[in-house]
């Protein structure tokens, strides 16, 4: 009994936190619709920090708790399926483990959400009643739809038990509802930001002639697709940090084994779904250029130029980290020494893209070092400083990253079917025509207009993503039924593979930042580009690095939070031992 009323009262908590922020969303929204726009005073500075700061802190922090509370139910019930298909309780487990941690992070979403709405209303109460007064039906289904998302949550959880067996397919339908709720939730809330960035559906005075035309603006469909797959790998890094985080308090060698096959699914997920972002990344970039080529410059050869240099870094440790995790883990499974003479060239490799991705276009000199290069632009290096270097190099590094997963897969399996030789020539030409194809490209787009280049990176996303799909459609067949040369190891691992998973969690969430700041910061002084101009005093774009203190800062605040949850899921486990 004592149980049940425990239960009872975290439930009602637990919604009551959610359904605050519902009521702050919807009476901000209700309030910018009815406050008078031409008496509304434009600005209000905020203290200490400035106007700009909090904003930028508050909706940060709501984003990354959002893409938390969204990337981890996808995470969970596509772990939840696979054990369902395969009755292995291990998934079932993995998955309401991680479901257990979205509680508290549910909560802080929507709590932070209605302090963003406040901070807006107070601080940019004339910029957030023009939205209001373009979105205002939609802000109300986003309320509506938040209470449907919670009420659907709660069920899906404690309801786990009572919807096992039999009744697997009713909870598994309940989590895939779960994941449409929120889902719709971001597609609602990115119509508005991407107004902001490519408004349309209003008139030259930035009166409303078509709510549609708003929402379905030219970077709205795109971001939808970005943030969809970065919300699986943000969901899956997090979720493999938290299993690094129980790793490495673990007592038992059972625990390490546990916890360490957590991680490996975990970082699966995100690394599976990372080798899908660059496709939705390139095709926003062309959606930004189509719509207004002063933006597409700005954002890539104007003063924003070197903010790519710093993503290249953070991409190349995500890259060359995920690498690193999987060569780790084959030192666990029997079998897999035939294949460490291949890492040094797929490091090479890396290094090489690496180095590609991290070079500038134009290099910072003096006045002296700049006339002995004759310009700002190095002679040699330059070459590699354009975009057409970048994508070769990043579509390379995502065909390394699969070739390290294929060696990993087979590293204790041996194949016995009649046509494994011809199946893995067929695979290996399959990875060169794409490379070739890559590379093809990559040199052509230099002899042709950017907005040309642009869409060349298309064919070398999609040219990489066939090959991927057509070698493993041969690997799976070749491999069913192939002989075993031992189990593999779990909890058999260096501790250094489990500060690489939280390196990764790390490096993923600072990224999230600088995108935002890159994606908001090409509007310049416009609250609304080519509509809304920004006048209030802070209305200047900020320098890269005061930027990057900023994104440090709440990242920082972000893991910080994120310890305490890992840390109480582990008090309430330690708490039902006892």
């Amino acid at each position: 009994m004592g149980k049940r009323q425990g239960r009872e009262r975290r439930l009602t908590g637990g919604v009551a936190l959610p359904l605050l922020g519902v009521f702050l969303l919807a009476a901000g929204a209700a309030w910018a619709q009815g406050a008078p726009g031409g008496e509304t005073e434009a600005y209000r500075s905020f203290p200490l920090i400035g106007s700009r700061l909090a904003v930028w802190g508050a909706a940060q922090l709501h984003l990354n708790f959002a893409a938390f509370i969204l990337g981890v139910p996808m995470f969970a019930i596509i772990v939840e399926f696979i054990g369902w298909r395969t009755q292995d309780a291990r998934y079932d487990w993995l998955a309401r483990q991680f479901m257990k941690l979205t509680f508290v992070a549910y909560s802080a979403t929507a709590l932070l959400g209605g302090l963003l709405t406040f901070v807006f209303i107070t601080l940019y109460p004339r910029f957030f009643g023009y939205l209001a007064g373009i979105f205002g039906p939609t802000m109300w289904v986003y309320a509506g739809l938040f209470f449907v998302e919670t009420f659907t949550l709660y069920l899906y959880y404690y309801g786990w038990d009572w919807l096992s067996g039999p009744r697997k397919g009713i909870h598994l339908g309940l989590g895939v509802l779960l994941n449409i709720w929120g889902t719709i939730l971001m597609f609602v809330a990115n119509a508005w930001l991407t107004f902001m960035m490519s408004p349309s559906g209003v008139d030259e005075a930035g009166k409303l002639t078509s709510l549609w035309g708003a929402i379905y603006n030219p970077t709205w469909m795109p971001i939808n697709v970005h943030r969809l797959i970065a919300n699986i790998t943000f969901g899956g890094a997090i979720a493999a940090a938290y299993a690094a985080f129980r790793f490495l308090g673990a007592r038992t060698d059972e625990e390490r084994a546990q916890y360490d096959w957590m991680g490996y699914v975990g970082n699966f997920v995100a690394v599976s779904s990372l080798l899908f972002l660059p496709f939705a990344g390139y095709w926003l970039g062309r959606e930004i250029y189509a719509f207004n080529q002063t933006l597409g410059i700005t954002m890539m050869g104007g003063f924003m130029s070197w903010l790519w240099v710093v993503q290249a870094i953070l991409i190349g440790v995500l890259f060359i980290g995920s690498n690193y995790y999987l060569w780790l883990g084959m030192e666990r499974i029997p079998g897999s020494e035939r294949y460490r003479s291949y890492i040094p060239y797929l490091v090479m490799i890396l290094a090489a893209g690496f180095i590609v991705w991290a070079t500038p276009r134009s290099m910072v000199a003096t006045l002296e070092e700049a006339r002995a290069m004759g310009g700002t632009h190095h002679p040699v290096l330059g070459v590699l400083g354009v975009m057409s270097a970048k994508n070769t190099a990043v579509n390379l590094m995502i065909l390394t990253t699969f070739v390290s997963f294929l060696l990993y897969r087979r590293a204790n399996r041996v194949a016995t079917v009649s046509w494994v030789r011809s199946g893995m020539t067929a695979q290996w030409i399959i990875m060169g025509v794409a490379a070739a194809v890559v590379t093809f490209y990559g040199v052509y787009g230099y002899f042709v207009e950017s907005i040309v280049r642009i869409g060349f990176s298309v064919y070398q996303v999609l040219s990489v993503l066939a090959a991927i799909v057509c070698v493993m459609a041969i690997d799976i067949p070749m491999f069913r039924r192939a002989r075993s040369t031992g189990a593999i190891r779990w909890g058999q691992i260096a501790p250094r593979s489990q500060y690489v998973l939280i390196l990764l969690a790390v490096s993923f969430t600072w990224l999230m930042g600088l995108m935002g700041f890159a994606r908001s910061g090409i509007r310049q002084h416009w609250h609304v580009y080519g509509i809304l101009r920004d006048t209030s005093p802070e209305a200047v774009t900020p320098a890269l690095g005061y930027a990057a203190n900023m994104i440090t800062a709440v990242t920082a605040i972000f893991l910080a939070f994120l310890v305490l949850i890992f840390w109480l899921g582990g008090l309430g486990e330690r708490g039902a031992k006892g």
